[in-house]
């Protein structure tokens, strides 16, 4: 299966608030999006962390 679990982390504070899926085979790169940070308690920048 292509699809896998992908741990968002802030870049702020550097937590890990979310998880979501992601194909393999069409999104190669790193995902990033900009989500709620509970910790930070504004939107910021979530990138995908290992």
């Amino acid at each position: 299966m292509p699809r896998e679990l992908a741990t968002l982390a802030c870049t702020e504070c550097k937590r890990r608030n979310y998880t979501t899926t992601r194909n393999k085979r069409t999104q190669t790169n790193r995902l990033e999006m900009k989500k709620f940070c509970p910790n930070e308690r504004k939107r910021t920048l979530h990138r995908e962390s290992k």
